[in-house]
């Protein structure tokens, strides 16, 4: 209930010199207290008269608060439902996107697929000529293959004791021609070495001491495939060096005369 007009009828006496707590003590203590209330409750008006705007606004501006907030949440349950949208619009999209390009992936590696079988299939047709050619031959070769393996098991047979010359006489002069004479057909061109060992065989023999010459590797096939045991005249020594050195992992021993 103040105003400035209590306080202005209060202000002479605030001005007059016994208007004091220490006067009001001398007089009565009541007195005393009812002087320092009135004192009291004027700065209390002064104050306040500034604070009640502030109050007023600090209220107004609670209200407004409040206002912003709700707007807020509002816009914050309309900002969550719109992400949770796009989120389902994103996995979709990423979906597709994956679907996309496991399909480029697939495309691509089909495409490689028929270029490597088109390249295969070019690469076939001209295979066609020779597989044909080969089989023909493969034909001639086992009607052939009679007689070749006759003048196999008789050069493993019979040729281990003479030299080439001899060799050469009883192969070419003599048992082909006892060959065509019984019509038993055979390889005109057939080379022995070559229908009964390898040559990684061959370089394998080479490279334990057996000379390259095709006698020695003759000698070498007899030594290896025929059924008798063989005996080797060898002044040289290089087929006793080759035995040895052939048959070490199997721990050959050598007994010396």
């Amino acid at each position: 209930t103040i105003n400035d007009e209590t306080v202005e009828l209060v202000q002479p006496y605030f001005e007059m010199e016994d208007y004091t707590l220490q006067h009001g003590k001398k007089v009565c203590g009541n007195v005393a207290g009812l002087l320092s209330w009135t004192k009291a409750m004027v700065v209390f008006y002064g104050v306040n008269r500034e604070v009640l705007p502030l109050k007023a606004n600090l209220a107004k501006q609670e209200g407004r608060l409040k206002i912003a907030n709700a707007e807020k949440e509002k816009a914050q349950a309309e900002l969550d439902e719109k992400q949770a949208e796009l989120d389902k619009v994103q996995a979709k999209f990423d979906a597709a996107m994956k679907e996309k390009m496991d399909l480029e992936n697939d495309a691509e590696t089909c495409k490689r697929k028929m270029q490597a079988a088109s390249a295969l299939i070019d690469g076939l047709s001209g295979e066609k000529v020779r597989w044909t050619q080969q089989s023909k031959e493969f034909k001639s070769q086992i009607k052939r293959l009679v007689g070749d393996i006759l003048l196999c098991t008789g050069f493993l047979s019979y040729c281990g004791p003479f030299n080439q010359d001899f060799r050469n006489l009883l192969l070419k002069d003599l048992w082909e021609t006892e060959l065509r004479a019984h019509k038993i057909p055979f390889s005109d061109d057939l080379n022995l070495i070559s229908m009964l060992v390898d040559q990684p065989t061959i370089s394998e023999w080479n490279l334990q001491g057996l000379p390259g010459d095709h006698l020695s590797i003759q000698n070498g096939i007899i030594v290896t495939k025929a059924s008798r045991y063989p005996l080797l005249v060898d002044p040289q020594t290089q087929g006793k060096e080759w035995i040895k050195n052939k048959e070490q992992e199997n721990e050959l021993q050598v007994n010396s005369v």
